[in-house]
């Protein structure tokens, strides 16, 4: 049975205060389960809603440390926010609870919107170690970041909406309780987003950031290979001989993602893997005629999703694993 009529755009507004991102979950209703819904989620909030809507839904959160929402935010999302902080404010002194108001504010100053974490299950020391340490991105970066962290509390908010709706048929009950658990348990590791039931989108995904214009790269040619060489790795400095082998390639679109560079399995097949991207040819006057990514996939992380972005500028570039 389908997700019932009930969900309304405040609904979907509770789980994300983007109003561009509740509207298109309730065009995209009913869905089949919650991981249908999660699945639906991430694709609008990484592909549909835009820099405005991301701010919006930043703007929706009170700061860490803090108990009283925004007076825009729903009554809902108060509640949850609150809930959300508990470990947070149950490990709190009135000193730490200083320093984080004092760092809440320079990360304001700096980047402009409130700083976002997950922070179901963390202490007020986790939370203010992280802080610290991403006060020291780039703005850009700390964009992206900030991004990912929503999406993940968006993904434990969908979880309690659907365990709220009785209505729902017994199979989707039983999927929702299981996500409504960990939501509510507060204990998955840091960093951790719950994971659907089964893939919707390949599990080595990218995209680029042209930080010296401030926007998405378009128009860059990506390519994904991964290791069968003679060697069970490859050897820093040596040739690798052939052992290098095509899995798929792209090229970024507007929004700077590429499209499918393998195919959507449910597990991965452990290994090294390879991602390219053709630099010079999109921009022949930077230092780097191409950027080549070497990481490695464990087997306890096969049913993970990889994300490796590119944050590129002329004469430098950076990455990291996102969600």
């Amino acid at each position: 049975m389908a997700v019932p009529a009930s969900f309304k755009e405040k609904d979907f507004l509770s789980c994300c205060g983007s109003t561009t991102f509740a509207k298109h979950m309730v065009t995209a209703a009913p869905f089949s389960s919650l991981g249908h819904a999660i699945s639906v989620a991430r694709d609008v909030w990484f592909n549909t809603v835009d820099v405005n809507g991301w701010l919006q839904a930043f703007s929706a959160h009170p700061q860490i440390g803090q108990q009283h929402a925004p007076s825009h935010a729903s009554q809902t999302s108060a509640q949850w926010s609150k809930g959300e902080q508990s470990t947070a404010l149950a490990t709190a002194t009135g000193s730490s609870l200083q320093e984080l108001s004092e760092w809440n504010v320079r990360y304001w100053e700096k980047f402009g919107f409130v700083f976002l974490i997950c922070a179901s299950g963390r202490s007020t020391d986790e939370i203010l170690a992280e802080l610290k340490r991403r006060y020291t991105n780039r703005p850009i970066v700390e964009f992206e970041i900030a991004a990912e962290e929503q999406m993940k509390i968006t993904e434990l908010r969908l979880a309690k909406l659907f365990s709220s709706k009785e209505s729902i048929s017994s199979t989707t009950d039983k999927d929702s309780t299981m996500f409504a658990k960990k939501a509510e348990a507060s204990e998955s590791p840091v960093g951790k987003s719950i994971q659907a039931p089964a893939r919707t989108r390949p599990p080595i995904t990218t995209h680029v950031l042209d930080t010296s214009r401030g926007g998405p790269a378009a128009g860059i040619d990506v390519l994904l290979e991964v290791w069968r060489g003679a060697q069970s790795r490859p050897e820093f400095g040596a040739s690798d001989n052939g052992g290098w082998v095509f899995q798929g390639s792209s090229k970024t679109d507007s929004d700077g993602r590429s499209g499918q560079l393998m195919s959507i399995v449910d597990n991965v097949t452990p290994g090294i893997y390879r991602i390219s991207f053709n630099t010079g040819k999109y921009n022949p006057r930077g230092f780097f005629p191409y950027v080549s990514i070497v990481f490695e996939i464990q087997e306890s992380q096969k049913r993970e999703h990889f994300h490796v972005p590119l944050l590129l500028s002329p004469f430098s570039f950076s990455t990291y694993r996102g969600s």
